[in-house]
């Protein structure tokens, strides 16, 4: 396969995850946490590579693909740690400690705390949660994006 055409199958893939994620959102009424929104991101740096791949189909351009799906990758692995409580996600979006808060900084935490957690899994599928689906989907991508880096033009 051409470099080009791998290109444009990575590059698809990850606009096929962003309408994704954006059906889950606008269709299924599930509103992304932080953590999702910051994996969206890479996959549309990934389309933007793959529509200069259009016109300028080189390896250097494959490389990029491939750092930004592991860049997606890398995020939606964090967060699925943070769904499983392996590690603490960012303050904002996650339970977090209360301990030696006064009543009134409890208060104003619990105020201020965000509607859409990134501890807790919205939908899942076989045991695994969207954001383990975006981290294997991204790894996919990440090889096809290499195969191209490496593929004659």
């Amino acid at each position: 396969m051409t470099r080009k055409f791998l290109m444009l199958l990575a590059a698809s893939g990850s606009a096929l995850l962003l309408l994704g994620a954006f059906g889950f959102q606008h269709l299924g009424g599930m509103a992304p946490c932080k953590l999702c929104l910051w994996q969206r991101w890479p996959h549309a740096a990934a389309i933007a590579i793959g529509v200069v791949a259009l016109v300028l189909p080189r390896a250097a351009l494959a490389w990029l693909g491939a750092l930004a799906a592991m860049a997606t990758a890398g995020v939606g692995a964090y967060h699925t740690g943070v769904e499983r409580g392996w590690w603490e996600g960012p303050t904002t979006c996650t339970s977090g400690s209360i301990g030696g808060l006064t009543p009134q900084q409890l208060m104003d935490q619990i105020m201020n705390a965000p509607v859409i957690r990134c501890d807790e899994v919205a939908w899942q599928l076989l045991g695994l949660s969207m954001a383990s689906w975006n981290v294997l989907a991204s790894l996919a991508l990440a090889a096809i994006w290499i195969a191209a880096a490496r593929a004659p033009r």
